[in-house]
């Protein structure tokens, strides 16, 4: 399976540390997923988005990125390929205008034309031509913004509540769980639908069938006597909802930092909104 890694942060924060520094950096985790990786970073609330099919470990132009971008948003995926082939066009993160949107799992059954065909309904008319690739992530991607684009007057406007992209999010997870049904006594070919979605913005992570882990704050900040913006209260302790100065989501802790990760549940979410408000939360997508 592939492994997510995400950010959003109050201040601009380089990613070096977690793509390649850390023990556990999204590069060390690519020995093991091999099949291309893919970084968006957010400029001015717009992502800049960099994808290629080569191992993450092994390609210098993921070392190049990672060494020189600092943004308060970035979605970033190395890829272990379920479905469609090793090519750029199959790499997450996808985008749409603003949007970006990467995904850890597999959509059961995509694998057969009937179940293919009725996942790819679910697509709204005015988004089928994006869809460029191969993968059920991207058709999932393309489904969160059909359902998204019903409940806002402008996709890629500012202002988009939180609660409305959750309303979309719940929507996506049970259509698909009514159109692609887990296949029995088979685990290995359930639904597994972990998902990271933002719009520079705001930045959501959900939980369905894989690990996944999330930091909102450090242990003791390494930086707390330098940093203009320290708090005690936001940058030293948990918070369950409120305030925060950052929120990073991961498939697995990146270790060897000061930062404390609490691991979520099943069809729970953890986002952040404007003004990085911090909230967690089931979806209520699943029983």
């Amino acid at each position: 399976m592939c492994r997510l890694f995400g950010f959003r942060s109050a201040i601009y924060s380089g990613v070096h540390q977690s793509l390649l520094k850390a023990d556990n950096a999204l590069a060390r985790q690519s020995e093991r997923h091999t099949d291309g990786w893919g970084v968006a970073f957010y400029v001015e609330n717009y992502p800049h988005l960099i994808r290629n099919d080569q191992q993450a470990w092994a390609d210098s132009l993921f070392r190049e990125i990672s060494g020189v971008v600092a943004t308060r948003t970035l979605l970033a995926h190395i890829r272990l390929a379920t479905a469609g082939t090793v090519r750029v066009l199959n790499c997450h993160p996808f985008q749409y205008g603003r949007w970006t949107f990467a995904h850890n799992g597999e959509l059961a059954g995509f694998e057969r034309d009937e179940v293919q065909r009725e996942v790819r309904d679910l697509v709204d008319q005015r988004f089928c031509r994006y869809v460029l690739g191969e993968t059920d992530s991207e058709v999932l991607f393309h489904i969160f913004l059909s359902k998204l684009a019903h409940r806002v007057d402008k996709l890629c406007g500012e202002g988009v509540q939180l609660s409305v992209v959750l309303d979309a999010l719940r929507l996506t997870v049970q259509r698909i769980l009514e159109v692609a049904p887990d296949s029995g006594t088979q685990p290995d070919r359930h639904n597994k639908l972990n998902m990271l979605v933002t719009n520079g913005d705001l930045m959501v992570g959900y939980r369905y069938r894989k690990e996944l882990f999330f930091s909102t704050h450090k242990s003791r900040c390494p930086e707390r006597e330098s940093c203009a913006v320290f708090e005690e209260s936001l940058c030293e302790r948990s918070v369950d909802r409120g305030r925060v100065m950052h929120l990073l989501i991961a498939s697995e802790p990146l270790d060897g930092g000061p930062n404390v990760w609490q691991e979520l549940e099943d069809d729970e979410y953890v986002a952040v909104r404007h003004g990085m408000v911090f909230s967690r939360g089931k979806l209520g997508a699943v029983d």
